[in-house]
Protein backbone atom coordinates (compact mmCIF):
# COMPACT_ATOMS: atom_id res chain seq x y z
CA UNK A 1 0.00 0.00 0.00
CA UNK A 2 2.72 2.67 0.86
CA UNK A 3 4.54 1.44 -2.28
CA UNK A 4 1.75 2.91 -4.28
CA UNK A 5 1.17 5.74 -2.10
CA UNK A 6 4.25 6.54 -3.44
CA UNK A 7 4.23 6.18 -6.65
CA UNK A 8 1.03 8.45 -6.67
CA UNK A 9 2.99 11.30 -4.14
CA UNK A 10 5.91 11.37 -6.14
CA UNK A 11 4.21 11.14 -9.74
CA UNK A 12 1.57 14.18 -8.77
CA UNK A 13 5.21 15.92 -7.15
CA UNK A 14 6.46 15.65 -10.57
CA UNK A 15 4.12 16.51 -12.93
CA UNK A 16 2.71 19.56 -10.99
CA UNK A 17 6.43 20.62 -10.81
CA UNK A 18 6.39 20.28 -14.74
CA UNK A 19 3.27 22.26 -14.97
CA UNK A 20 4.75 25.10 -12.78
CA UNK A 21 7.58 25.51 -15.05
CA UNK A 22 6.28 25.47 -18.53
CA UNK A 23 2.44 24.42 -18.65
CA UNK A 24 1.23 23.90 -22.23
CA UNK A 25 -1.93 25.00 -21.37
CA UNK A 26 -1.88 28.60 -19.89
CA UNK A 27 0.48 30.89 -19.21
CA UNK A 28 -1.18 32.41 -16.18
CA UNK A 29 0.74 32.74 -13.53
CA UNK A 30 -1.80 32.33 -11.36
CA UNK A 31 -1.97 28.75 -12.54
CA UNK A 32 1.64 27.93 -11.84
CA UNK A 33 0.88 29.17 -8.62
CA UNK A 34 -1.68 26.56 -7.90
CA UNK A 35 0.57 23.54 -9.32
CA UNK A 36 3.09 24.42 -6.86
CA UNK A 37 0.56 24.24 -4.02
CA UNK A 38 0.15 20.71 -5.39
CA UNK A 39 3.59 19.71 -5.79
CA UNK A 40 4.05 21.29 -2.31
CA UNK A 41 1.09 19.26 -0.76
CA UNK A 42 2.33 16.27 -2.40
CA UNK A 43 6.07 16.51 -0.61
CA UNK A 44 4.04 16.35 2.28
CA UNK A 45 2.72 13.21 1.67
CA UNK A 46 6.01 12.30 0.92
CA UNK A 47 6.77 13.72 4.47
CA UNK A 48 4.03 11.74 6.26
CA UNK A 49 5.10 8.34 4.35
CA UNK A 50 8.54 8.91 6.24
CA UNK A 51 6.79 9.43 9.61
CA UNK A 52 7.83 13.05 9.27
CA UNK A 53 4.90 14.68 10.34
CA UNK A 54 6.48 17.88 11.95
CA UNK A 55 7.77 18.94 8.56
CA UNK A 56 4.81 17.65 6.52
CA UNK A 57 2.51 20.04 8.54
CA UNK A 58 5.29 22.70 8.25
CA UNK A 59 5.53 22.33 4.56
CA UNK A 60 1.63 23.02 4.39
CA UNK A 61 1.30 25.60 6.45
CA UNK A 62 4.18 28.11 6.13
CA UNK A 63 4.70 26.87 2.08
CA UNK A 64 1.55 26.29 0.93
CA UNK A 65 -0.28 28.88 3.05
CA UNK A 66 2.02 31.62 3.26
CA UNK A 67 4.79 31.35 0.91
CA UNK A 68 2.14 30.70 -2.25
CA UNK A 69 -0.17 33.65 -0.88
CA UNK A 70 2.75 35.88 -0.91
CA UNK A 71 3.69 34.97 -4.48
CA UNK A 72 -0.30 35.20 -5.15
CA UNK A 73 -0.34 38.70 -3.66
CA UNK A 74 2.55 39.98 -5.68
CA UNK A 75 1.11 38.41 -8.62
CA UNK A 76 -2.32 40.01 -8.08
CA UNK A 77 -0.56 43.15 -7.66
CA UNK A 78 1.69 43.32 -10.75
CA UNK A 79 -1.04 42.15 -12.84
CA UNK A 80 1.10 40.76 -15.77
CA UNK A 81 -0.08 41.50 -18.97
CA UNK A 82 -0.32 37.30 -20.53
CA UNK A 83 2.15 37.26 -23.40
CA UNK A 84 1.64 35.26 -26.22
CA UNK A 85 4.85 33.16 -26.26
CA UNK A 86 8.33 34.36 -24.55
CA UNK A 87 11.67 33.10 -26.50
CA UNK A 88 13.03 30.89 -23.74
CA UNK A 89 10.18 28.95 -23.31
CA UNK A 90 12.08 25.61 -24.87
CA UNK A 91 14.88 26.15 -22.50
CA UNK A 92 12.07 25.72 -19.84
CA UNK A 93 10.64 23.26 -21.43
CA UNK A 94 13.97 21.30 -21.50
CA UNK A 95 15.10 22.15 -18.30
CA UNK A 96 11.59 20.56 -16.70
CA UNK A 97 12.60 17.51 -18.15
CA UNK A 98 16.33 17.50 -18.04
CA UNK A 99 16.15 17.86 -13.96
CA UNK A 100 14.10 15.12 -13.09
CA UNK A 101 16.04 12.59 -15.34
CA UNK A 102 18.67 13.82 -14.15
CA UNK A 103 17.32 12.89 -10.16
CA UNK A 104 16.58 9.54 -11.54
CA UNK A 105 19.23 8.84 -12.85
CA UNK A 106 21.47 10.02 -9.84
CA UNK A 107 18.81 7.45 -7.65
CA UNK A 108 19.64 4.73 -9.94
CA UNK A 109 22.86 5.07 -9.66
CA UNK A 110 22.86 5.32 -6.23
CA UNK A 111 20.34 2.00 -5.72
CA UNK A 112 22.85 0.23 -7.87
CA UNK A 113 26.16 0.79 -6.18
CA UNK A 114 24.31 -0.92 -2.91
CA UNK A 115 25.57 -4.34 -2.27
CA UNK A 116 22.30 -5.01 -0.83
CA UNK A 117 23.60 -6.72 2.38
CA UNK A 118 25.04 -3.59 3.70
CA UNK A 119 21.32 -2.26 5.08
CA UNK A 120 21.37 -0.11 7.71
CA UNK A 121 18.82 -0.24 10.03
CA UNK A 122 16.04 1.89 10.60
CA UNK A 123 17.18 4.61 12.33
CA UNK A 124 15.91 5.91 15.56
CA UNK A 125 13.93 8.97 15.29
CA UNK A 126 15.90 11.61 17.99
CA UNK A 127 14.48 15.32 18.11
CA UNK A 128 10.57 16.35 17.44
CA UNK A 129 9.54 19.65 17.17
CA UNK A 130 10.98 21.11 20.60
CA UNK A 131 14.24 20.49 19.92
CA UNK A 132 13.93 21.81 16.50
CA UNK A 133 12.67 24.92 17.54
CA UNK A 134 15.11 24.92 20.40
CA UNK A 135 17.88 24.57 17.78
CA UNK A 136 16.21 27.07 14.91
CA UNK A 137 16.01 30.40 17.55
CA UNK A 138 19.12 29.94 19.22
CA UNK A 139 21.79 28.40 16.43
CA UNK A 140 19.97 30.01 13.44
CA UNK A 141 18.01 33.05 14.86
CA UNK A 142 20.46 35.25 12.50
CA UNK A 143 19.70 34.01 9.16
CA UNK A 144 16.03 33.03 10.34
CA UNK A 145 15.38 36.88 11.21
CA UNK A 146 17.59 38.14 7.44
CA UNK A 147 14.96 36.06 5.26
CA UNK A 148 11.79 37.48 7.18
CA UNK A 149 12.97 40.78 6.28
CA UNK A 150 14.04 39.96 3.11
CA UNK A 151 11.12 38.88 2.42
CA UNK A 152 9.41 41.78 4.12
CA UNK A 153 11.82 43.83 1.56
CA UNK A 154 10.49 42.27 -1.62
CA UNK A 155 6.72 43.27 -0.64
CA UNK A 156 7.73 46.50 -0.18
CA UNK A 157 9.86 46.76 -2.92
CA UNK A 158 6.95 45.29 -5.26
CA UNK A 159 4.48 47.64 -3.67
CA UNK A 160 6.70 50.62 -4.20
CA UNK A 161 7.38 49.69 -7.90
CA UNK A 162 3.75 49.23 -8.37
CA UNK A 163 2.62 52.35 -7.05
CA UNK A 164 5.34 54.44 -9.01
CA UNK A 165 3.32 53.05 -12.28
CA UNK A 166 -0.04 54.07 -11.97
CA UNK A 167 1.16 57.48 -10.72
Amino acid sequence: MYEWLFYIFAGLMLVSGFMVVANPFTRSPVASAMFLVVAIVSMAGLFVMLNAFFLAAVQVIVYAGAVVVMFLFVIMLLNPVERSRRRGWILGVVSALLAPAALVLLLLKAFYALDGGDIAETPVLEGGARELGELLFSAYVLPFEVVSVLLLAAIVGVVVLNKRETE
